[in-house]
């Protein structure tokens, strides 16, 4: 269950019992929320990241009987890195959600699974796209391509196996919800302490996130790595984590998009 962030405008004095300018935002610490510490936040995180990825991993295996020489084809296959995600996704946020409940609050809190305000959403969706664009533009004047071979080889092998359908939901709704919850939620939530750590885990946790896109050259990982300091700033400001896995799927349907344009 979702909660819905309520801003200080909302609160009247008698229903707010401290003043405005002191309410606590949604991921502050409190006496009641005792969060897991950096280190051991870190040390789940990849238990949760390697628990779905190795959980994916002995599936495909066991089911496509694959041997060792034929695993290279779970990075450019598009029928396996969709079952890749649809069965990754689930195994890690309930690793996520269960390792939260020892915190004092909600799955759902701790991971920030809030509603955004419109505000919030639309200011997301103007800022992640012009971001996006001038990227988008950097990368061919400096020779890019923007469609990497990643994105080609899995669109071109899922649109042959008749896949497409499910690889445009795995990429643009199931995949930024496990990323998102995982890097934006969980990550953030253990490195985020005060607002004078703030960019340290924006910064944490965009680094971290870069780094998981192994699938991309260097160039592109920098892409990656900046949006993802825009997307923990969002998390930040916003308190949800609901509004960047909307503004993450923004990105991967852009993404998409424009494989298909290359396709043409």
């Amino acid at each position: 269950m979702v909660q819905r962030c309520v801003s200080p405008q909302q609160l009247s004095p008698r229903e707010s019992p401290v003043s405005s300018n002191q309410i606590l935002r949604e991921d502050t610490v409190t006496d009641d929320v005792k969060p897991w510490g950096r280190w051991a936040t870190l040390g789940l995180s990849l238990i949760a990241l390697f628990g779905g990825q190795g959980a994916a991993l002995l599936t495909l295996v066991w089911w496509y009987r694959l041997s060792l020489p034929h695993w290279s084809d779970l990075m450019v296959d598009g029928v396996l890195v969709t079952l890749s995600v649809y069965i990754a996704t689930p195994v890690q946020t309930a690793l996520l959600a269960f390792m939260a409940r020892p915190t004092g609050t909600s799955a759902a809190s701790y991971l920030g699974l809030t509603l955004p305000h419109k505000r919030d959403v639309i200011i997301g969706i103007v800022i992640v796209t012009i971001v996006g664009a001038v990227l988008d533009g950097a990368s061919r004047l400096l020779g890019f391509n923007p469609v990497t071979q990643f994105q080609f080889d899995i669109y071109r092998s899922a649109r042959i196996e008749g896949w497409l359908p499910w690889l445009w939901l795995a990429i643009v709704v199931v995949g930024p919800i496990g990323e998102e919850t995982l890097f934006r939620g969980f990550l953030f939530r253990g490195w985020h302490r005060s607002p004078r750590d703030a960019w340290v885990a924006i910064i944490v946790t965009a680094l971290l996130w870069a780094l998981s896109h192994a699938q991309y050259n260097l160039f592109f990982i920098g892409q990656v790595f900046v949006f993802g300091l825009l997307l923990g700033w969002f998390r930040f400001k916003s308190g949800s984590t609901i509004l960047t896995i909307l503004l993450h799927g923004l990105l991967n349907l852009a993404a998409m998009l424009e494989t298909v344009v290359a396709f043409q």
